[in-house]
């Protein structure tokens, strides 16, 4: 017996904007919008299917965007690593940076092979190694 991670959610003060930036970082589309909150996921998940989908294996979540009234105050608990797929490193970083990403500091010594950027309202996530064809690098 298991279970499957079938959605996240982020508390945020505008939905919308953070579905925009998460939409342009992971290719997403918006799925469904009320007010106040809003499920972005993969634009051609099979929703007719995905029960089935989700019982015979893992299926890329959703993400819930709910506006809440408090700020974001402390550092993440838990955080989303990317990586990039048809590019370097640098430029994806470039790409997500004009999309409203900003550099963070978390502590990190500057020999990390990741990134940390913070999404427009300050949400910390990394931006890993690429998996581009050519760019990674094992050794």
């Amino acid at each position: 017996m298991s279970s499957r991670m079938t959605e996240i959610s982020i508390d945020c003060a505008d939905p919308d904007r953070l579905a925009d930036f998460w939409c342009g970082v992971l290719g997403y589309a918006v799925l469904d919008r009320e007010d106040g909150l809003v499920e972005i996921g993969p634009p051609d998940r099979p929703d007719a299917e995905l029960l089935d989908a989700v019982r015979r294996g893992p299926v890329p979540p959703t993400i819930f965007l709910a506006r809440v009234p408090e700020a974001k105050t402390v550092k993440n608990r838990l955080h989303f690593d990317v990586s990039p797929v048809d590019g370097t490193q640098a430029e994806e970083i470039a790409r997500i940076e004009a999309l409203g990403a900003t550099r963070a500091d978390v502590g990190q010594s500057g020999d990390e092979s990741w990134v940390v950027l913070a999404d427009p309202e300050g949400n910390e996530f990394c931006v890993l190694r690429s998996l581009a064809p050519g760019e990674f690098d094992l050794g």
